[in-house]
């Protein structure tokens, strides 16, 4: 049995993870504080990837990264092709993953006592202080929470994967990718050893969460 899509799933999850805790708790931070229609869309298009079908999403990261795309080219004259690669999984994680992220530390930021916010600014603190030292400490069991759940959307993700990344053994083979073809191909014993993979590893990885949660209330 080739063990190789365990690697790569856990490979793209993490590379997701590190990709959307920043960039979704960045995108919250500017988001909550936008007033007027702005707000609605900005949140519109960051919520999108969570409600389109997964193929959806990977024909839109096709055009994205396709070698006659503007940044396919830029790739491909760098030496480096982006459609069915390792990167392309972990970019296709992180489209999944990014919107649970940025709407989890969104709602973190928005549950924050304003007075706090405006007694830092009568004290002169500037918005980069007030959001690392502040908003980023008060917020931070959920941002946490929120890393951990879309590294789980992350390790999941076949629609997106399938279209951007393809089914490369030992490359770009994450483990629903795998459990899909071996369904497929009528070897239900190597798809039944994926899916317990995967359920333990869902579950190990939520556990903590509803635990530390728990010890909360």
């Amino acid at each position: 049995m080739d063990w190789s899509p365990l690697y790569i799933s856990l490979r793209a999850a993490c590379g997701a993870m590190v990709f959307t805790f920043f960039f979704g708790v960045l995108l919250a931070r500017w988001v909550s504080g936008l007033r007027g229609p702005g707000r609605a869309v900005a949140d519109g298009i960051l919520t999108l990837p969570m409600v389109l079908p997964p193929t959806v999403l990977g024909f839109f990261l096709l055009l994205i990264f396709g070698r006659n795309s503007p940044l396919g080219r830029f790739f491909l004259s760098l030496g480096a092709r982006v459609v069915f690669s390792w990167q392309a999984t972990v970019i296709a994680a992180a489209a999944v993953s990014l919107p649970l992220m940025y709407r989890t530390a969104r709602g973190a930021f928005e549950q924050i006592d304003p007075a706090l916010i405006a007694a830092a600014r009568t004290l002169g603190l500037s918005e980069g202080v007030i959001f690392l030292r502040i908003m980023l400490p008060l917020s931070w069991p959920s941002v946490a929470a929120g890393a951990v759940l879309g590294f789980a959307r992350a390790l999941g993700e076949f629609g997106a994967t399938l279209m951007l990344a393809g089914n490369i053994p030992g490359r770009t083979a994450t483990i629903p990718v795998a459990i899909f073809f071996a369904a497929e191909g009528g070897r239900m014993d190597i798809a039944l050893v994926w899916v317990l993979i995967m359920t333990g590893l869902s579950f190990a990885v939520i556990l903590p969460v509803n635990l530390w949660g728990g010890r909360r209330i």
